[in-house]
């Protein structure tokens, strides 16, 4: 089975996380945290700043790695980085998402995660990273 690294930001703001609905693929519609691809030669940070810049048209300081999470799905094995991050420059505009939405600690189940990032979802609990 093929193995996929990439990565996730945990953009946080106040006591909310951002969370991103897939708009492409064959997960589309899923929520997921914010990332992609490490393309060949970058640092699990730079691939981060890279699609965050790609992705949402801002500029994101990388504070620590939150987890890391292995997870199949039926066709490809995910390696995925997830750091906590906050967005340094700019405003974040959706360019490859279907919506998105500030969740807190209440609303953190909310909304239907993909199954790699229920388990990024499991390690903020479990790291007090989102107030009560």
């Amino acid at each position: 089975m093929k193995t996929i690294d990439v990565v996730a930001a945990i953009i946080k703001q106040g006591d909310c996380i951002l969370a991103t609905q897939r708009g492409y693929g064959d997960h589309a519609g899923g929520w997921e945290f914010p990332g992609g691809k490490i393309e060949p030669g970058e640092t699990p940070e730079e691939a981060l700043k890279r699609e965050i810049h790609e992705e949402l048209e801002a500029l994101v300081s990388v504070d620590s790695l939150v987890t890391v999470v292995d997870h199949d799905y039926e066709t490809f094995h995910l390696h995925m980085h997830c750091f906590l991050c906050h967005v340094a420059v700019g405003e974040l505009e959706l360019h490859e998402h279907m919506a998105a939405k500030w969740l807190d600690a209440g609303s953190i189940d909310s909304v239907g995660w993909l199954p790699a990032d229920r388990k990024v979802v499991q390690a903020i609990k479990g790291q007090g990273i989102l107030e009560t």
